[in-house]
Formats: C-alpha cells, structure tokens, sequence
C-alpha cells in the first residue's frame, strides 16, 4: 500500500508550482527517501522562496524526510527579510547583506550599485561559478531562473518577479527591507568598487573642457580608473531615485 504525505503550499509558493494547482495541496507518494527540499523543488519552487516549513505544526529544517500522514506545511517569506538572523532553515546568518546579480536581471547591478549597495555582476559568469562566489562571499542571488537558485550552495536569493529593471529594484528594497540613508554614489556603477575622492590637478588631463571649467570634486574608481562628478547625469540619476523610491526633496542629506 502507498505512503503519502500531504504538502501544502502558501501564498505565492503556489504560483511556482510546476503542475498548476489552485489551492496548493499536494498528495505526495512516498516512493523514495528524499528530504523535502529534493521534494519542493522536485514540486516547482526554489528553497530559496521557502521561509519555514512545518510538519504538523513543528518547525523542521530543509533535511526534514517526510514520514507517511505527515501534514507539510511550506510557507513564503514575508517581508521585510533578514538574511542577517538565524532561522530553522538558514542556521548561519549572513554577516552583511550584499547581493550577486544574475545575468537575467543584469540592469538591476547598476541600480543597486546607485544606492552605494553591494552588488556583485558579471555578464560572463556562469550558474556554477555564481553558486560558488555566493556561498564563498556570503552574497543573496538576485535571478529570475530557479534552476540557478535550486543549486544546493547557495542560501538565500530571491526569485525576482517584477519585469522593469526600476520595478526589480523596489522589489528588492521592499523584500529585504533596505532603507535609507543610502550611501549614494559612493560605488563604481560598472564594477562595483568603493570610489576614492580624486585631486582635480591629478584626473584634470582626463576632462572634457567644460567638465573642467564647471566642476570641482571628483571620484575615481581604483579598479577601472572610471571618473565621477556631481554633473547634470548625476541630478538625473538622484531625481529618479528620489521619485522611484519615493523619497522626499530633501533627500539625501
């Protein structure tokens, strides 16, 4: 006689499962010894999206092994999240947020960057090699691809599911519960570095005659040698953050 186990998916868990089901409960055959990690993400969802997972209503961890009549209850985040604080499944905190961007959601490096946010990114790194730098470095994958975020070493990502890159970042900043004050500018936008304050007698044989003519401070990045000023594409830059993540005029100070 067949052993089944029943798994009941919650909110927007629901909507990764592969085999469309409107009310998330899943009568699961007990053909084989898995842990109900292999078993969820056998099912659609990512372990990345699961927040805590209860077995007739005790936590356990993703090395749980579904026993027969055991009621499974797989539960999403809710927001804010703190990758920084130890839970049943995620024992080991991450020391700091920073993130690893996925090639799929590449634009938004440059927007988190924007805000002074560690944010790791690549065009040429492969799924392997993100895996390894995230859990070497202690980095949060950012990808819309779950066959990435199933790999077993990376411990926290989030899914992205907004489409615009301005969308992504409000996801990520909702999701993760960032705010300000943000370090504003204070990151390389196409390699991620601290920039470095700059002697303007020292970059001035780099500048455009105008540039030169109009502004005094100036960064640099020490890894790409990239400069940076306070001109017009940095008003810009600022009234769009202050109007995306609706912050007021005053912002920053």
């Amino acid at each position: 006689m067949m052993s089944y186990s029943t798994l009941c998916f919650y909110g927007e868990l629901i909507d990764l499962l592969s085999v469309p089901n409107s009310c998330g409960v899943i009568s699961y055959p007990l053909t084989r010894k898995a842990s109900i990690k292999d078993i969820l993400e056998s099912l659609g969802p990512p372990h990345t999206e699961i927040g805590h997972i209860q077995v007739n209503n005790r936590p356990v961890s993703f090395g749980h092994i579904p026993r027969s009549g055991q009621i499974i209850g797989l539960y999403p985040f809710v927001p804010p999240v703190d990758p920084c604080q130890a839970s049943v499944l995620r024992p080991t905190p991450l020391p700091h947020i920073q993130f690893l961007v996925d090639v799929n959601v590449g634009k938004l490096a440059r927007l988190l960057r924007m805000l002074g946010i560690n944010a790791a990114f690549d065009w040429s790194w492969s799924d392997a090699y993100i895996a390894r730098l995230a859990a070497r470095e202690g980095r949060i994958v950012l990808s819309k691809d779950h066959g990435l975020l199933k790999r077993s070493s990376i411990q926290w990502g989030r899914l992205i599911r907004a489409q615009s890159p301005q969308a992504q970042l409000l996801e990520v900043i909702h999701f993760f519960g960032l705010k300000p004050p943000f370090a504003l500018f204070s990151r390389c936008l196409t390699c991620n570095t601290i920039l470095q304050s700059v002697r303007k007698e020292d970059i001035e044989h780099r500048l455009e005659p105008k540039t030169k003519r109009y502004y005094q401070r100036f960064s640099i990045c020490p890894s790409c040698q990239r400069i940076y000023w306070p001109g017009s594409h940095h008003q810009r830059m600022l009234a769009w953050l202050r109007e995306t993540l609706s912050l007021p005029a005053s912002f920053p100070r």
